[in-house]
């Protein structure tokens, strides 16, 4: 347990951040599992309108610093071609 004030602080801070960063997390995995359930159902426009906020969700992630920006690129990359296979394309 810390026992500085300053080891208090952090530890009050990575408690925040850390809570935070899970809801941030979830909610991605969501959102990417809603695309990927409308791509296995064969349902184009449902797949097209998630893919918008999955991309949302993904880029904000990043821009937050939960997800490096690489790999939320990657993952949008991965479900718009996963989606456009679908013959689906942007609304």
């Amino acid at each position: 347990m810390a026992n500085h004030k300053s080891a208090k602080k952090r530890a009050r801070q990575d408690r925040v951040r850390r809570d935070r960063n899970r809801q941030v997390q979830s909610r991605v995995r969501t959102v990417v599992k809603s695309v990927r359930t409308a791509v296995a159902e064969g349902d184009a426009e449902a797949a097209s309108t998630r893919l918008r906020a999955a991309e949302r969700e993904l880029s904000r992630a990043a821009s937050k610093g939960v997800l490096p920006s690489r790999r939320a690129s990657r993952n949008v990359s991965r479900l718009a071609k996963a989606v456009h296979r679908m013959g689906a394309g942007p609304a």
